[in-house]
């Protein structure tokens, strides 16, 4: 039960943050510029991770899946967290991917559990 919350977060999370990249809302167009990405470069982004969330739902039938996707993920996070790094942005630029690196993570061991 419990993976299917962590998938349930994930996939929630990454649609909406998706969303907003791919449809460049002001507040994203801002964070692209600010950190050096141009607005396609960051719809890309946002394609990604609504593929990583897709994958890790797909994930709670296929667990090999999940696990790839959510390495995926946590690939994304790490690149958001070295932005903010470089940017010398505050924590509180940085709790979110900081949070959805744990809930990842989470996922990713228990995935490893199933797999076993």
């Amino acid at each position: 039960m419990t993976i299917w919350v962590l998938a349930a977060v994930l996939a929630a999370g990454f649609v909406a943050i998706g969303a907003a990249k791919v449809l460049a809302l002001p507040a994203m167009r801002e964070r692209a510029a600010q950190f050096g990405f141009t607005v396609a470069g960051y719809r890309r982004i946002g394609i990604l991770e609504w593929a990583g969330a897709a994958g890790v739902l797909i994930g709670l039938v296929a667990p090999v899946i999940g696990l790839l996707a959510a390495f995926g993920l946590l690939l994304l996070l790490a690149g958001a967290l070295t932005a903010h790094a470089r940017h010398h942005d505050g924590l509180r630029e940085a709790v979110p991917a900081l949070v959805f690196g744990a809930v990842d993570a989470a996922y990713i061991g228990l995935t490893i559990g199933v797999l076993r």
